[in-house]
């Protein structure tokens, strides 16, 4: 890895998250010779199987493993690094049902964010992607992947913080990802109407579907209709979570390319300038080309809208 070279580093709660959320920005930039490395959470232990055709004696025994290997494939299909962090899959208990014993949303936070502080501070991104405080939907590993992404971006630049896991390394952005907004399910859904098509999205684009969810400003939008290819192989990748058969591909790429040519963010936290909106999330750091091993650490400031 070289010093000089971008870095871009993508916090997910499960295997499959990241070719769902993010891919085709992911491989993009990988594509364009930026470092990138997903770092996921849990193991997707207690996944269930979605797809029909991988419904087979042994898979939910095995599920763990199967997951490894899904994992991997997709992030060759990706062309990023992967690293596990080692947690145990929470699981989405019921209502009123209690989370399981030692699962990663249980964790103390400290003890939760610590393998992802040594990630930062081995790997040194410039930016990271992470989930909203919402997780994106309300999944307790999605909601503590938010909080430890969070606590990594500010600690981990800290020498007091986290002794024994590397040496200090402070990344400069800080994004969430916007996937899957009700501007998106409703573009999509109007666009595929004034074809004549049928429209999967007439449930999801209802109030209700949307109850909960999180309304973020959209900051930064990347480009990247190229990969979106790439992107559908990567989630193909994990067989056990999609079925390619189901709605996720019903929409046809031409379309999609037309009306929604880009993958969504919000920039949360900067140490560096930028001028919002964006085109790229390495804005405000391509000149100088040489970046610093450890920049200095003005205050920090939050870019909200």
């Amino acid at each position: 890895m070289s010093t000089n070279t971008l870095r871009l580093m993508a916090v997910h709660a499960h295997p499959d998250d990241e070719s769902s959320k993010g891919a085709a920005t992911l491989a993009r930039y990988a594509a364009e010779g930026v470092d990138v490395l997903v770092c996921t959470c849990t193991g997707g232990e207690r996944g269930d199987v979605l797809n029909p055709a991988m419904d087979r004696p042994g898979v939910l025994e095995n599920m763990a493993e199967i997951r490894r290997a899904e994992m991997a494939e997709a992030a060759a299909i990706l062309g990023v690094g992967h690293r596990w962090l080692g947690f145990v899959d929470s699981g989405l208990p019921g209502e009123g049902e209690p989370l399981p014993e030692g699962c990663f949303a249980v964790q103390d936070l400290e003890v939760a964010a610590a393998p992802l502080v040594a990630a930062v501070r081995e790997f040194r991104p410039h930016v990271i992607l992470t989930y909203d405080e919402t997780g994106g939907y309300p999944h307790p590993d999605h909601i503590m992947t938010h909080r430890v992404s969070v606590e990594a971006f500010e600690a981990a630049g800290d020498p007091g913080r986290y002794p024994g896991a590397g040496e200090p390394w402070q990344p400069l952005k800080l994004y969430y990802m916007v996937s899957f907004s009700r501007e998106w399910f409703s573009a999509i859904h109007e666009g595929l109407l004034a074809r004549g098509l049928e429209s999967p999205l007439a449930d999801v684009i209802t109030e209700d579907w949307f109850e909960g969810m999180p309304e973020l400003t959209t900051t930064t939008r990347i480009t990247c209709d190229d990969y979106f290819e790439t992107r559908d192989r990567a989630i193909k990748a994990h067989a056990t979570q999609i079925d390619p058969e189901g709605p996720w591909f019903a929409t046809p790429r031409d379309l999609e390319r037309e009306i929604w040519p880009t993958e969504d963010y919000q920039l949360a936290r900067s140490h560096v300038e930028t001028e919002l909106p964006e085109t790229d999330l390495f804005a405000g750091l391509r000149e100088p080309r040489e970046l610093p091993e450890l920049p200095e650490l003005p205050e920090l400031r939050e870019l909200r809208a």
